[in-house]
């Protein structure tokens, strides 16, 4: 996904060349050099200096599977037949993003030609077609053929020395990067003769500096760095190999929240949504479900040729009793896999502590600090989509308000515990029924509040926005890219049915105040909320509500943004009966 926030040129411009035969006119003796103190250039801690500040290959393997060489951004793939331009490492999350939408699928990745890479040495070549890239990937091997030393680097700047045969200083170096230090050893004769001014300072992978003051000392930092940490050299990107160790360890840290299951091919998430789980070291797990009641098993872990297994096994939750592979372990996130279309989804939840019940003294603070916008408001099990987006403001003395930016509504707020003495809201605006509740807390983040009774269908969720997310870089660049219009509706389709032609000749013109018109023959024909929102459950949202039947009554949707550039904004949402539902908008 095109990445639209400020985006520095890659690595800034890069450092010109170093110059190494002018930096002194005379030589200049040194005082007691001797063998220890210096390096010669075919030596091993010479080789050590070149592994650590060789160009790193490893962290885009997701597009050229080699771990020896990186392609240089921006460039173009297709991802599944999703067109996407990278512009920094952090877009590479989008290619994983696709690829883990469905699991066991075919992924295809094509890369648009010609593109340039830098290998180990920072030398750069441009590649023409496949077949040249397939061909320079066969000098990789899976498992680490490049030869970078990851888990350790220098920080600059590190000055260095170069000696005639009599140890007479001949030349001094600062050098300022990694590409600098890697080309001034490539660059010296095998029977040259170098030195470094200690101390110098050395970063491991863990973020620890350490501070070495001899060659003796470099030598065994590097040599002890090389096996340090898992560089992750093959092609699962984003580091899917872990230890068991490592495993254990995570999952009894805090409780777990499930945010997705699916068993034999059947979506289970609405059953088992944000049931917690906890881990305890002793083998036993407990599951709080979400009205408090507490289920309890037993879990163990085994590491097999085919990765990291996870044995859960309860009385009550058979739907969870199965070995699971864990095929995902990223920041705060963990995924299970077993065959036949059987898939978990855990988030971690450090926050929270099973079966305690809110403050209310922290959900009064929260409430009052910023608005609130619905991002889903339910009656007796019917959605009410004509309130979505709509922002509430909750103000002292029990005052609140509701508003789409035009119309504002006035009512009273309170907290309190309903008759099953749970923390509730309290919320009563007399000319909105639709919010006027009694809501139990269910859920409770600085970003987010959820509030239920699923006996009767009742579910109100909140997101905080704070200043309209004017701290919010990408909030604000596709915002100001959307008052850029006006839009046309490019594709909208429900699965395999194309209904783009219902929007010919509609020209969609979206305004401050969260306001959007709808023109045909430039006369304004309906009019909208719109709302660009960063959930902290699903990421960057864009909210349209046509309060109104038919073709735009369509679009009413909290719309996950899929991509975005100056002219074109792609948007996806699954129904509830997962069909999937696209809208383009393109400037005409």
């Amino acid at each position: 996904m095109k990445k639209l926030i400020n985006n520095l040129m890659y690595a800034g411009l890069i450092l010109a060349a170093l110059n190494f035969t002018s930096c002194q006119n005379e030589f200049e003796e040194v005082g007691g050099a001797d063998d220890q103190e210096t390096i010669q250039a075919n030596s091993s801690v010479a080789k050590l200096i070149k592994e650590t500040s060789s160009h790193d290959g490893s962290y885009d393997n997701i597009v050229d599977g080699a771990s020896c060489f990186a392609v240089q951004f921006p460039y173009t793939v297709e991802v599944n037949g999703i067109e996407i331009t990278l512009d920094s490492r952090e877009d590479l999350h989008a290619i994983e993003e696709i690829f883990d939408e469905v699991d066991g699928d075919d992924d295809i990745l094509d890369i648009f030609f010609p593109i340039t890479i830098t290998l180990a040495d920072f030398t750069e070549i441009v590649i023409e077609n496949k077949e040249q890239l397939l061909a320079k990937a066969e000098d990789c091997f899976e498992g680490g053929g490049d030869d970078d030393i990851e888990c350790i680097d220098f920080v600059y700047p590190i000055t260095l020395f170069t000696f005639d045969a009599n140890f007479q200083q001949s030349n001094q170096v600062q050098v300022e990067s990694d590409e600098q230090m890697r080309k001034f050893f490539a660059e010296l004769e095998d029977n040259a003769i170098v030195s470094i001014e200690f101390p110098i300072t050395l970063k491991k992978y863990d973020g620890t500096e350490i501070v070495v003051e001899n060659n003796a000392s470099l030598d065994m930092a590097l040599s002890y760095a090389k096996d340090e940490c898992d560089e992750d050299d093959d092609n699962d990107y984003n580091d899917d190999d872990f230890t068991k160790e490592r495993l254990d360890a995570y999952l009894v840290e805090c409780p777990w929240e499930v945010r997705e299951m699916y068993r034999e091919n059947v979506n289970q998430t609405d059953q088992y949504l944000e049931y917690l789980m906890v881990f305890k070291e002793d083998g036993s797990v407990t599951v709080n479900d979400r009205i408090g009641n507490t289920l309890n098993g037993t879990w163990s872990t085994r590491a097999t040729d085919a990765g990291i297994l996870v044995a859960l096994d309860f009385d009550v939750l058979v739907d969870f009793n199965l070995e699971w592979v864990v095929y995902e372990l990223d920041e705060h996130i963990i995924k299970f896999y077993n065959d036949n279309g059987n898939k978990i989804i855990l988030k971690q939840r450090c926050d929270v502590t099973p079966g305690e019940e809110p403050n209310p003294n922290i959900l009064r603070e929260i409430l009052g600090e910023c608005e609130w916008i619905i991002k889903k408001v339910k009656n007796q099990g019917e959605e009410i989509d004509r309130l979505l987006g709509y922002e509430f403001k909750f103000m002292a003395e029990g005052v609140v308000t509701l508003s789409n930016g035009i119309n504002t509504s006035e009512g009273t707020w309170e907290i309190g515990l309903n008759s099953e003495l749970v923390l509730s809201l309290m919320i009563n605006i007399g000319d909105e029924p639709g919010v006027s509740f009694e809501w139990p807390v269910r859920d409770l983040t600085d970003t987010r509040l959820k509030f239920e009774v699923e006996e009767i269908g009742y579910e109100l969720i909140l997101l905080r926005v704070c200043d309209d997310s004017a701290d919010d870089g990408d909030i604000t660049e596709i915002r100001n890219i959307m008052m850029g219009g006006p839009w046309n509706v490019a594709l909208y389709s429900e699965g395999e049915v194309d209904m783009t032609s219902e929007f010919n000749d509609m020209d969609f013109n979206f305004t401050t105040m969260h306001q959007v018109e709808v023109s045909e023959l430039g006369n304004v024909t309906a009019e909208g909320l719109w709302r660009l929102l960063r959930d902290s459950e699903e990421g960057l949202k864009f909210y349209i509500n046509f309060d109104t039947a038919g073709s735009l009554g369509e679009l009413t949707e909290d719309w996950k943004i899929n991509m975005v550039e100056s002219n074109r904004i792609e948007l996806k949402n699954e129904s509830g009966d997962g069909t999937l539902e696209t809208l383009v908008f393109e400037k005409p």
